[in-house]
């Protein structure tokens, strides 16, 4: 008998991609072995948020066999994708078909950071660094925000990024950008997306020493027990203080901050939206996903 031939099973993306709408993808790859030939088929998306292109990188690094990734064919959706810095970094992991645009020099001032790869604490010195000047103009002249929320972002940015570097135990990824979300504010809002595919929030914390696991311990608790109860895989105090202060600066400018890891996303969610403030029985995807909006503030009327 003739072997069978390797069939690749195709992942439909939808026009639209943000933290909501990549769950319709996780969903679809989920099931399948990690080495599955898949063709994630992203030709008829139009738009994405930071946090669904930093998403896509991470899912192509959780691919056992490489997989073929088809980019849009709207030629503005593909030459922002390119500027954002997605190509340069998705032609590394997956195999790349159709039209693959190059990314033009200077980049639109949309793009507060592109997409950077952060394994260590240096990349996440480097990463406040490029941005620190770019987010004064873009906070305090665009979002109308107090100048001191400029130093307050940097260090919002930095506690994201250093997850990556202490619970993931491999790279990831973080981007920044400004847009107007017309879907749900009618307003500029910031975002920033930290993502990767490392060990994630619950096994992070089952690593701490002496914790006793509950028979109800699973990806949600874990989830409460960093995001809203402040515990940390570290027993010196202070340490583990990153997401209480990006709470805190989330809380204090209206915006709202969602985290996935495992098979469960928690949110704090601002009264702009209407997310849950815990989703659970999601598609299993390993590591975390961090997304932070800040909206523009609006004069006193």
């Amino acid at each position: 008998r003739r072997a069978q031939p390797d069939v690749t099973t195709v992942i439909n993306v939808p026009p639209s991609l943000d933290d909501a709408t990549i769950e319709q993808v996780l969903d679809q790859v989920a099931p399948l072995p990690r080495d599955q030939k898949i063709l994630i088929d992203a030709r008829h998306t139009r738009w994405a948020s930071p946090y669904a292109l930093t998403t896509m990188l991470t899912l192509g690094q959780t691919r056992a066999e490489r997989a073929a990734f088809a980019g849009p064919e709207n030629d503005d959706t593909a030459s922002y994708w390119a500027r954002t810095g997605f190509y340069k970094h998705a032609e590394d992991l997956f195999d790349l078909h159709g039209h693959v645009p190059r990314g033009r020099n200077g980049t639109e001032s949309s793009v507060l950071l592109e997409i950077t790869p952060v394994a260590k604490s240096e990349d996440v010195h480097e990463v406040v660094e490029r941005i620190q000047q770019k987010a004064q103009a873009i906070l305090v002249n665009e979002l109308h925000l107090e100048p001191q929320a400029t130093m307050r972002f940097a260090m919002t940015l930095s506690e994201a990024c250093q997850n990556i570097v202490e619970h993931a135990q491999r790279g990831g990824w973080v981007a920044v950008q400004t847009y107007t979300w017309r879907q749900r504010l009618g307003r500029r809002v910031v975002q920033i997306a930290v993502c990767d595919a490392g060990i994630g929030f619950r096994q992070s914390l089952e690593s701490a020493h002496g914790r006793r696991i509950s028979d109800r311990w699973d990806d949600g608790m874990a989830l409460e027990d960093a995001v809203i109860r402040g515990v940390t895989r570290f027993r010196d105090p202070g340490r583990g203080q990153g997401l209480a202060g990006v709470r805190r600066f989330v809380g204090r400018w209206d915006g709202k901050l969602s985290i996935r890891s495992g098979t469960a996303r928690i949110a704090i969610v601002p009264s702009w939206d209407e997310d849950v403030p815990l989703a659970e029985d999601l598609a299993p995807f390993p590591g975390a996903q961090i997304q932070i909006t800040i909206p523009e503030r609006m004069p006193p009327r």
